[in-house]
């Protein structure tokens, strides 16, 4: 039986469910409204690492374009300011990667056309949809923009915010230095936010994004309002003072001389994002349906990068189960979310947790990370497996159950 899925949205998600299908002999469709060559005059789309699990996926699909033994970082470095500051360091297994997506999505789309794909183009609205399913067996909603993510209901039990958490100034920046190894910086000033400094490869070759979390009413969030286009040295000025202020790891690695937007305006992205989870499929006429992937199913704050991973994960659920099943009605759709949905919960729960206050079981795991190498170093390897994460983090009691467990470790080993 032939099988023919269309795809509304050609994200990260989207892009590898397509590559997956059609490495399995598969027609599919993507339903975009940009095409690729259309990237490069574009704004900054969002700042987006991929860790390790999923550049494994990447390999799979032929598609990693950038190893990381070249484009690759090693290691978090995490500052918390305070009274008494805490600097220390956690190693990944395997490294991670970030790529400017107005370079890594056009590519992948041309991956993708090279192998037998189909990419249509043009706005979507949520009346598309239903037209789509009647050629098709299965469509497939990875874009939330507007009325097309309004289709999926919300599921306010996993939905605990009704606004942003932070408001977002994310751009990438030349006059940045590296850590003595490349590195991602995971800088927390409590109370005022946090700052993401993520090495990352753009057009003209590395930069760094700055991913600034701001907390709305805090000595941070003019970042996310001050327009560049009004003044840009005063902006950058702004920029400067505030992360000697609060980003102080960062800040010394600065070359102010040299410190600018990497490639003009179009380097800056700022506004925020309400977390939101989603029912995951909708009924459509003659028994098909529609079901929903990426930010459709859950749109997480940037702060813990697991947006694109998670999109990635479940995109390669749904393309096995649209393998190995031939009958795409709410069965299928149930036993793809049983496969995929505690990662999916398990990212949007660990990262809602660091968008409010810490617990003091919390603050008692950060602090023990910094004397606790291998703990953070596990810490650090769990941005991979937010469910493993969230097993270690989901109450204080776990929290308790792993500060045991080290001390347990540490005990031993002087011994």
């Amino acid at each position: 039986m032939s099988k023919r899925i269309a795809i509304v949205g050609g994200g990260a998600g989207g892009l590898h469910l397509g590559l997956y299908l059609r490495d399995h002999d598969i027609d599919v469709t993507i339903h975009t409204d940009r095409r690729p060559e259309e990237y490069p005059k574009l704004r900054l789309l969002n700042t987006v690492a991929h860790h390790s699990v999923t550049v494994a996926r990447e390999d799979r699909l032929r598609v990693n374009h950038w190893p990381t033994d070249r484009f690759g970082y090693y290691c978090h470095y995490h500052y918390f300011g305070g009274p008494q500051p805490l600097f220390f360091r956690g190693d990944f297994k395997s490294p991670s990667r970030a790529v400017d997506y107005r370079i890594y999505l056009p590519r992948l789309m041309e991956d993708f056309l090279e192998r037998g794909g189909r990419i249509e183009y043009g706005d979507m609205k949520a009346d598309d949809v239903a037209r789509l399913a009647g050629g098709a067996d299965l469509v497939v909603v990875c874009t939330g923009k507007g009325p097309l993510g309004q289709m999926f209901t919300h599921d306010a039990a996993h939905s605990p915010f009704d606004r942003p958490q932070r408001l977002l100034c994310v751009g990438l920046y030349s006059g940045i230095a590296e850590e003595d190894t490349r590195s991602v910086t995971l800088s927390v000033s409590p109370g005022q936010g946090e700052l993401i400094d993520i090495p990352t490869y753009t057009f003209g070759g590395m930069a760094h994004a700055l991913l600034m979390e701001n907390v709305p009413g805090g000595d941070m969030e003019e970042l996310a309002r001050l327009r560049y286009d009004d003044s840009p040295r005063r902006f950058l000025d702004t920029v400067l003072a505030k992360l000697e202020k609060h980003h102080p790891t960062v800040y010394r690695r600065v070359d102010r001389s040299a410190f600018a937007l990497a490639a003009g305006p179009n380097d800056l992205l700022q506004g925020g994002v309400t977390p939101t989870v989603r029912q995951t499929r909708v009924a459509l006429a003659d028994g098909k349906f529609a079901i929903a992937l990426g930010d459709v199913q859950a749109v997480v704050d940037p702060l813990c990068g697991q947006g694109a991973n998670m999109a990635s994960y479940a995109a390669f659920v749904l393309g096995e189960e649209i393998v190995r099943q031939s009958v795409f009605d709410e069965r299928f759709c149930e036993s793809v979310d049983q496969r995929r949905r505690d990662r999916v919960l398990c990212a949007s729960r660990w990262t809602n947790l660091f968008l409010t206050p810490p617990s003091p079981e919390l603050m008692q795991v950060i602090g023990t990370m910094s004397q606790d190498r291998a703990m953070c170093d596990e810490f650090t390897d769990n941005f991979n497996r937010p469910e493993v994460q969230w097993n270690r983090l989901a109450s204080p009691q776990r929290m308790l159950a792993w500060l045991a467990e080290r001390q347990a470790a540490r005990s031993t080993v002087a011994a």
